[in-house]
């Protein structure tokens, strides 16, 4: 079973624990968000496996995950990007911050989140265990999908989407 990596707010580890657990009991963990955009400013979304223990069919950035113990959020996210999407590309972070986040059937995200971005206009060799279908979408246009239809996106790219927003302002 994969584990995460328990944290306090300053980022300090308290343990290890199975992601189920985790979940489950809504523990601060460590995560990461990928942000990537086409050469045209599109935003890359994916489209999460039918599968998926949580939040099944349902479009998120491009790729979202947990480093692992004496890994970096960077070298989580280059690893898991890879994983899912079958890419390597240049990624930086943007921010960082705290959310929570109910996702259904009793399971939280409760993440110490690090949002990197990148920028990616090639060919994906996607993980169909991880991501059904992947798209990319404008700004205005995805605004405009995540308001008319809130349901279709995850709970937590909701909220860090209005923090990357808050981000440029």
């Amino acid at each position: 079973m994969e584990k995460v990596v328990l944290v306090n707010p300053n980022d300090e580890v308290l343990g290890q624990m199975d992601k189920m657990q985790a979940h489950e009991n809504g523990l601060l963990h460590r995560a990461f968000s990928v942000f990537l955009f086409n050469d045209q400013g599109e935003m890359l979304l994916q489209k999460r496996a039918s599968e998926k223990y949580h939040s099944p069919n349902q479009w998120t950035n491009a790729c979202c995950s947990h480093p692992r113990l004496n890994e970096s959020y960077l070298e989580g996210a280059i690893r898991r990007t890879k994983e899912e999407l079958g890419i390597d590309c240049e990624l930086t972070e943007k921010f960082r911050f705290i959310y929570k986040a109910d996702v259904g059937n009793g399971l939280w995200e409760h993440e110490l989140d690090y949002v990197f971005v990148g920028n990616f206009s090639g060919e994906f060799d996607l993980n169909l265990d991880e991501v059904s279908e992947i798209r990319y979408v404008s700004i205005a246009d995805l605004q405009k999908e995540i308001t008319a239809n809130p349901e279709h996106f995850t709970a937590w790219f909701k909220i860090i989407w209005a923090e990357y927003r808050s981000q440029l302002n």
